[in-house]
């Protein structure tokens, strides 16, 4: 049978090393997951217990395209609590996901071959999303001198329509400035560039919160999850806030591509919001393993790391050990006993030399992923 060119897309190289992982944990090895972006934590408890509580008495069929108007009024209390902003609940739209998020943003946005820009390194399903949306993603080279978000002055050099941000970005964890992320937001309005900032890491931070592009604009699309802060990446829930005139644009490719949210997820979503205390327990033990390795990796001989100013991740330099950061990671995981992601998941044009590791697991998993690490290193099972 005939495939489409539109399906022709690289693999999610993190979610390959994932299902490896759990084929050398069906094994009998035991297994540090550092690799996926995902909180070892589940969803919140008193989420999962007002779901419980729902369920009593509803049938959970669809929901509305836009998503459970309450939902999202708690979405625009958010936006008052964290940024001091005014925020239309109408203006903000429920989607399975982040990923359907971009699938629709991309969709109400862009029409076939115009170009988007985003960071290098960046996520790579953005642009996996754009070639199967034929659409045609734009690499900016980004440097540490720029926390590797992109910067006017290297946009000038790209014809684009659109650009996509993300602060904290992954795999750096790193934030744009608010006074970087206003000059961005006025060279896309002067140049009439379509925005999308991705804030999904928001919530997750170190040493300065991050800014909303909201905070600068109404003409842009953000996007954001309950994946990670709220901790509910399988329950696949997140949300977009479009400009007001684009609602009724969104909400037209929502019903026929996706028709609704999960509505459980949704009441899940809602009852997440009571548990303020279990997710700031969370994001002190983000704290705790981000110093742990910064301090243990360098001593390792990892000493060239991306500064995380949010999220979990460590972006880091192998290129005095290895050119093969693909082969590198198998390594790490089949003789090590460690699960990271290579470098050119995110980067297909340096990320040869460079991991990333994710640290959103409890902090004795992070420690025993350190000594294995350690180890693995000490006895050279890497290649140069």
């Amino acid at each position: 049978m005939r495939s489409s060119q539109r399906s022709i897309i690289d693999p999610f190289l993190v979610m390959d090393i994932m299902e490896r992982a759990q084929a050398v944990e069906h094994k009998g090895q035991s297994v540090v997951h550092m690799e996926v972006g995902q909180p070892g934590t589940s969803a919140p408890k008193a989420a999962k217990e007002f779901l419980k509580s729902s369920m009593e008495d509803n049938p959970m069929g669809y929901t509305v395209a836009l998503g459970l108007p309450e939902l999202r009024k708690k979405i625009a209390e958010l936006y008052s609590d964290w940024y001091g902003l005014d925020i239309d609940w109408n203006r903000i739209i429920i989607t399975s996901g982040s990923s359907a998020g971009f699938v629709l943003a991309f969709t109400a946005l862009f029409d076939r071959d115009e170009k988007v820009g985003l960071a290098n390194p960046g996520y790579p399903s953005y642009r996996q999303i754009m070639k199967a949306l034929n659409l045609e993603p734009v690499l900016i080279n980004t440097t540490e001198k720029n926390k590797f978000q992109p910067h006017p002055s290297e946009l000038s050099n790209h014809t684009i329509n659109g650009l996509l941000i993300a602060s904290p970005g992954n795999p750096t964890g790193c934030m744009i400035k608010k006074d970087a992320l206003n000059e961005l937001i006025n060279y896309c309005n002067h140049k009439k560039v379509s925005l999308i900032s991705d804030e999904i890491y928001h919530g997750i931070q170190y040493e300065m919160k991050p800014s909303t592009a909201l905070e600068f604009s109404d003409s842009c699309y953000v996007i954001n999850s309950f994946s990670k802060y709220f901790s509910m990446t399988g329950w696949r829930i997140g949300w977009i806030v479009v400009p007001k005139e684009h609602v009724r644009i969104v909400e037209r490719i929502q019903q026929n591509m996706f028709i609704c949210a999960s509505h459980a997820s949704q009441i899940v979503a809602l009852g997440a919001f009571e548990s303020k205390g279990e997710l700031e327990k969370n994001l002190e033990t983000y704290k705790e393993n981000r110093k742990k390795l910064l301090n243990a990796l360098p001593e390792i001989g990892f000493t060239n790391i991306a500064p995380p100013d949010g999220a979990f991740y460590l972006y880091v330099d192998i290129s005095e050990f290895s050119s093969d950061s693909y082969d590198f990671t198998k390594r790490m995981l089949d003789i090590g006993g460690v699960a990271i992601t290579p470098g050119i998941d995110f980067d297909p044009v340096n990320g040869k030399s460079m991991i990333r590791i994710s640290y959103a697991r409890s902090t004795p998993e992070i420690l025993t992923g350190i000594e294995r690490i350690k180890k693995f290193m000490h006895e050279k099972k890497y290649i140069r």
